[in-house]
Formats: structure tokens, C-alpha cells, sequence
């Protein structure tokens, strides 16, 4: 599946332009958004100690905690877990919401199932899982692969960025802490991967912009 936009002038799919900017600050408000509705989360978990992250968190290899597939993004284990989970989930979130809604949505869709589904075959069944940090991991397989596929330059750049302020953090793809799913990382990753191609971007006519952006249009 590929995604096609029309041409206006304007492009919020290239970098520098006002329009550019301005998809950009509209996600960013989005994405500031979506964290207090977390927050939200973990306080009506915490105050009416409704146990939550046991009864819709994963649980590997148990039918019972296949739901939490799609329940455990949206919940964390303790203010800490999330408060390390709010920034990268907001700064990636930001720059994948920019390039469109559509692809936003969908591409979260296949990270939280790749995920998910990733951590239930392959996780421990003496755990729960829960967190956001696989969708911030397929977020920035998302930027990663976009930087490839759509060649786009300004995708490497807020990847590199991220790596200069969380590197450290990126290892978290590999088996360290056995309190941290790594599998949920990896498999957020791949998700992502998937994603930026599956709706990546058609490029007519081969043209770029200098930074390596391909022109789009919009209907």
C-alpha cells in the first residue's frame, strides 16, 4: 500500500516551507494532547487501585492477556514508567503525526499490533506487560525507514537527534534488565519498520528538494 497526496503550493510535506512548520506545530499540540489522557489512565488506576496493568496488561502465551495487545500502550507501572515514557512518546509522536493523519493512525496501528503480538509469543509467561515504549521504539523505526524509502533527509536528522539525547535508552532492544521488555522494543521497532513501508509515500517524477524531501501533493 502506498500513500499519494496531491500538489498545492505549500508543501507541509517539505521541509522549510510555512506549511512545513505548521503541520509540524499542530502535531506537537496533538501529541501534548494525547499524554495528559495517559496520565489520566494512571491515576484512575492509581487512586481506585483497579489493578489495571494485571488485568489489561500482556501476559504471554495466556488468552487472556492477548487483549492486552491493544490495552497495555496506555498503561504504565507507576508515574515513573510513565514519565520516562511522556517526552520521546511526544517528540517522535510529533514529527510521524506531521506527515499525516492517516499514516499516523495506521502506521500506530500495525506498531501496537507487531508489538504486542511480538511480546505475547516471545515474552516470559510469568510477566505483564505494559508501557508505551513500544510505540515510541516503532516510532522511530518509522523516521528511520522513512529516511530510506522516502530518501528523506530531515527523517535522519530527528533520528539522530533522538539518538544524541536518549542513545542509551536505545539499547533496550536487546536482553539487559529482565524488569524491561526488550521484546516489546524490538518488535515496537520492526513495527515501524513495516509501517514506513507499507505507507510510504509515491514519488512522481523523481524530483527532490535539497534536503532530500520528495514533493507532494495534496487533494
Amino acid at each position: 500500500m502506498t500513500w499519494q497526496d496531491g500538489r498545492t503550493g505549500g508543501d507541509p510535506h517539505r521541509f522549510g516551507t510555512e506549511a512545513f512548520y505548521a503541520s509540524l506545530g499542530r502535531a506537537f499540540v496533538a501529541m501534548c494532547a494525547v499524554v495528559p489522557v495517559l496520565f489520566l489512565i494512571e491515576a484512575v488506576d492509581v487512586g481506585l487501585r483497579a489493578d489495571l496493568d494485571v488485568t489489561a496488561g500482556i501476559i504471554p502465551h495466556r488468552i487472556q492477556g492477548l487483549d492486552g495487545v491493544f490495552f497495555s500502550p496506555f498503561l504504565h507501572a507507576g508515574w515513573n514508567h510513565l514519565y520516562s515514557n511522556s517526552i520521546p512518546l511526544i517528540l517522535l509522536g510529533t514529527f510521524v503525526l506531521a506527515a499525516g493523519t492517516r499514516r499516523f493512525l495506521w502506521s500506530t496501528l500495525v506498531i501496537i499490533l507487531v508489538s504486542g503480538l511480538g511480546v505475547w509469543f516471545t515474552g516470559s509467561p510469568n510477566s505483564v506487560v505494559v508501557g508505551a515504549s513500544g510505540v515510541i521504539f516503532g516510532y522511530l523505526g518509522i523516521l528511520l525507514t522513512r529516511g530510506i524509502v522516502e530518501r528523506s533527509w530531515w527523517n535522519f536528522a530527528v533520528v539522530l537527534l533522538v539518538g544524541l539525547l536518549y542513545g542509551w535508552q536505545l539499547l533496550g532492544i536487546l536482553p539487559t534488565d529482565e524488569r524491561i521488555s526488550w521484546q516489546g522494543h524490538l518488535f515496537g521497532l520492526l513495527g515501524g519498520v513495516v509501517a514506513a513501508v507499507l505507507f510510504r509515500r509515491r514519488v512522481e517524477g523523481g524530483t527532490r528538494d535539497s534536503l532530500g524531501s520528495p514533493p507532494v501533493t495534496l487533494p
